[in-house]
């Protein structure tokens, strides 16, 4: 099995529960990405419906160094927008086009311009300190770098124990009928070059989509990486999440992507799953 060595692992959160709290801001030029050949442009993809109290401590976390960070907001009727524009000023916002978690991060991916696009939930459960870990990921040479909450480093603070089990059986069942090295399934902080996602022919509206793309990036023969990860608690509000019926439509997504034949293989070599960063 191969192993990549990123250029780069940070953290700079103080508790992983509680990293918005008095964090420091990421540097605004970090050395491992001016160094490398390219300068690659990285987007910022964050959806959002009513997320307005939960921006104000994800925003300002972003690293300054990205080329953009777009919104894509749900048809919020809270002030999300407003105070997204008020901490960000050169942030792009965009509409959701349907409903459902999937469809936000397609929009966003179809509005993103850079080289490299890293998804972020809006609600603080992901860090926006852990970017460069993902971004030197890929500069090391993934193709598709995606967060590990039971990688050592990982964790997470916001999982009950049916969404463990459920997890883990997932997990499994990706193990069985895709022959992945996963440790994690259902999480959606992942990082990639924007050149994979047109082989992926992403269609999942729904929380699947997370699902979809880990599955469907394995299957075009495109390089993964893990990097542990931490996801604390949403900041503010209720999680859209539900456990069950999500659940249901990540199984049904499974199967359905195991007899998927329209998928084009990316390359003639078989796939190549980098176990852990």
């Amino acid at each position: 099995m191969n192993t990549l060595q990123p250029n780069v692992l940070t953290r700079d959160y103080i508790a992983p529960s509680m990293w918005y709290q008095d964090a420091p801001v990421a540097p605004s030029t970090p050395l491992f990405l001016a160094a490398y050949p390219g300068h690659p442009r990285v987007s910022v993809i964050i959806p959002a419906l009513n997320e307005a109290e939960n921006l104000r401590y994800v925003l300002p976390r972003v690293p300054e160094w990205v080329h953009e960070v777009v919104l894509v907001d749900g048809n919020s009727t809270d002030n999300t927008v407003e105070v997204a524009r008020s901490i960000r000023p050169d942030i792009r916002i965009v509409q959701q086009q349907r409903q459902g978690k999937g469809a936000a991060l397609r929009t966003g991916f179809n509005a993103a311009t850079g080289d490299i696009i890293v998804m972020l939930d809006a609600d603080g459960s992901t860090d926006p300190a852990e970017i460069p870990a993902f971004v030197g990921a890929l500069l090391a040479g993934a193709d598709f770098v995606k967060g590990s909450r039971f990688l050592q480093g990982g964790g997470t603070s916001d999982m009950s124990l049916h969404r463990r089990w459920g997890n883990w059986f997932f997990v499994v069942v990706s193990r069985v009928l895709f022959g992945s090295h996963y440790s994690d399934l259902c999480y959606g902080y992942n990082a990639f070059y924007s050149r994979v996602l047109p082989k992926l022919e992403l269609d999942g509206d729904g929380f699947e989509i997370e699902t979809q793309m880990n599955l469907r990036v394995l299957r075009a023969g495109f390089k993964v990486a893990e990097v542990p990860s931490f996801e604390a608690d949403r900041i503010h509000g209720k999680s859209n999440l539900r456990a069950f019926p999500d659940g249901w439509r990540v199984l049904k997504t499974m199967i359905k992507e195991r007899f998927n034949t329209n998928l084009l293989t990316h390359s003639s070599a078989k796939h190549q799953v980098i176990d852990q960063i």
